[in-house]
């Protein structure tokens, strides 16, 4: 995995620009206010017709047990997703993350999925979208499945907004029950050239 230090200030357009080259950045931790370019050798994806939704999950979403929003709170879904948890102390969404990807949201190009019990945020994931590619960034869960409810409605809209490619960035065991799969570097630049090559599509 390549990485490399920023040192000049990384501006919301630096970031897209970043991204359509397929990099991403990252911080060591929530207290180290720099970032550093990622750049996988193995990359993450979830094939947009291949996700695998276990019947468990299909039976919570079935029964709507949380309200599903999009965008109504991208700050507490970021927020939430830098939050520590067991086994994960500490995480890379520094102050510095959460200063640029709320620009890209106000800009409409990061996104939040929420999924809500009333008036509680109990799960989300937030991303950046750019052309016809989604990039993964973070998820979180207060409640069973409500990360995961939050994924699968994540795909729904990406299929019927007419995106091509969803970046998880790395895949966890997690992500892989759900379909996930481990791509090499080049064949990565291949679906992420395909999805850049097409028109703009809004994910709202």
């Amino acid at each position: 995995m390549a990485r490399g230090r920023s040192r000049p200030q990384i501006t919301p357009d630096l970031l897209l620009r970043a991204y359509s080259m397929g990099l991403f950045p990252m911080a060591d931790s929530v207290d180290d206010p720099e970032l550093f370019w990622v750049e996988p050798d193995i990359r993450g994806v979830i094939p947009l017709d291949g996700l695998h939704v276990p019947r468990s999950l299909a039976r919570t979403i079935r029964r709507n047990t949380f309200d599903i929003r999009f965008n109504t709170d991208f700050e507490g879904v970021i927020n939430a997703c830098a939050q520590p948890v067991p086994g994960r102390p500490s995480t890379w969404i520094n102050g510095t993350i959460r200063e640029l990807y709320g620009s890209l949201h106000r800009l409409g190009h990061a996104h939040s999925v929420e999924a809500w019990t009333g008036d509680r945020l109990v799960g989300g994931l937030y991303g950046v979208s750019l052309r016809q590619a989604f990039f993964g960034e973070s998820m979180f869960s207060r409640e069973t499945d409500a990360s995961k409810v939050c994924l699968v409605y994540l795909v729904d809209r990406l299929n019927s907004r007419g995106f091509k490619l969803l970046d998880t960035q790395f895949t966890t065991e997690h992500l892989k029950t759900l379909g996930a799969i481990d791509v090499p570097r080049d064949d990565y630049y291949r679906l992420l050239e395909s999805a850049l090559d097409g028109p703009d599509v809004r994910f709202d």
